[in-house]
């Protein structure tokens, strides 16, 4: 409970998540018929890059400060478009004085037919994200443990969707409750989407995850790891990943135009790399 993500607001892995997060709600509005997002950590909604919190780290300038300024090719700039939007949607003044976390982003892509379902266990943060979203019917926001809501919230009523489980990784055994929040989440929904997002720090401890990820024998499985410098010598956050369960089939054609094209503007160190891995399927 002493996780703040205002720390990290706007990083790298951020930008790469919440990237890849917007191509999978965009392809959810490829049909007509009600989709859910259901994000069991959703933090506060909103962070202020000006803060306290955010200065002592500056991580935002090597991500989403960077990314803001970069040119990019127009292929990858059109993919980037219903992200970026939705960050501008938080500074409609210009520049960048605020971030919209996960739950924000969606909702600025939900359509009027679409559910947001925002699940926070910190009682400061869920009341924060509460009147982010005071008077919207189209979201709603519950506190409680996220790891309960893989049981509680599935599967929607609208039967379509995506899960995004996105943990602090503050405490032992994280790695290991994704594994098993994922296979309880997959035997009750086994048709969702589902983001699983995971820190690149214990190398050996990433390893033996996407190992017990094949061994759920779930039948789809996308790995995008995105690195951003060379394992450090100290623990540090070197690069993030996302697993997609059940990933639409544009995906990894899109993300082989969009990671490296994030991956020059982001990358502070070589060697550094990007890799998509299918560990199941395809």
């Amino acid at each position: 409970m002493n996780y703040r993500h205002a720390y990290h607001a706007g990083n790298f892995a951020d930008v790469v998540k919440h990237a890849v997060l917007a191509r999978l709600v965009e392809y959810l509005k490829q049909k007509d018929k009600a989709f859910r997002v259901i994000d069991t950590h959703a933090g506060v909604g909103r962070y202020d890059l000006a803060s306290v919190e955010a200065g002592k780290t500056g991580e935002w300038q090597g991500g989403i400060g960077r990314l803001a300024e970069a040119t990019l090719e127009p292929q990858a700039a059109a993919l980037l478009q219903p992200y970026l939007e939705a960050v501008r949607a938080q500074n409609p003044d210009g520049g960048l004085e605020h971030y919209p976390g996960s739950p924000l982003i969606v909702r600025h892509l939900l359509r009027n037919q679409d559910r947001l379902t925002a699940v926070e266990l910190h009682p400061e943060d869920a009341a924060r994200l509460k009147s982010v979203f005071a008077g919207d019917f189209q979201v709603r926001v519950i506190e409680l443990d996220g790891w309960l809501a893989l049981g509680a919230q599935l599967p929607p009523k609208e039967k379509r969707g995506l899960v995004l489980i996105d943990p602090p990784f503050e405490e032992e055994g994280e790695f290991s409750r994704l594994v098993e929040g994922l296979r309880k989440a997959h035997r009750r929904w086994p048709g969702g989407i589902y983001a699983l997002w995971y820190p690149i720090k214990d190398r050996k401890a990433v390893t033996a995850f996407r190992a017990a990820l094949k061994e759920t024998a779930i039948p789809k499985l996308l790995d995008i790891a995105f690195e951003i410098r060379p394992a450090s010598d100290e623990p540090s956050l070197d690069g993030s990943g996302l697993v997609v369960v059940n990933p639409p089939y544009t995906l990894e054609s899109e993300l082989r135009l969009l990671l490296p094209a994030l991956h020059k503007v982001l990358a502070v160190r070589q060697p550094s790399r990007w890799t998509l891995e299918w560990l199941a399927g395809e």
